[in-house]
């Protein structure tokens, strides 16, 4: 089952949303997906398999603290397991 998760705050967004989808693990999922506001433009970093792949791949990701996202783990309905499908999707298309 999908977890979508959402944060607007006073603390940096992307270690939360990090750990709340940690928490939603045990749903199961094939790809986990990250995006943020950080000076006024969407970052989204996505990665199949597990949450830690996410969070490795996000380690070499600099940018600035946000203080907005959105997280999103996703169960293969529609589409392979790959980096393409999994979630966040900026557009309809």
């Amino acid at each position: 089952m999908c977890g979508i998760v959402g944060y607007i705050g006073k603390k940096e967004a992307q270690p939360i949303l990090l750990d709340a989808l940690k928490r939603l693990e045990y749903r199961g999922y094939d790809s986990a997906g990250l995006g943020i506001i950080c000076n006024g433009e969407i970052s989204i970093c996505k990665q199949k398999g597990k949450i830690r792949e996410l969070e490795r791949v996000l380690k070499d990701t600099k940018h600035s603290p946000s203080f907005v996202g959105l997280s999103h783990t996703r169960w293969a309905t529609h589409g392979i397991p790959n980096e393409i499908n999994a979630h966040q999707h900026p557009d309809c298309t």
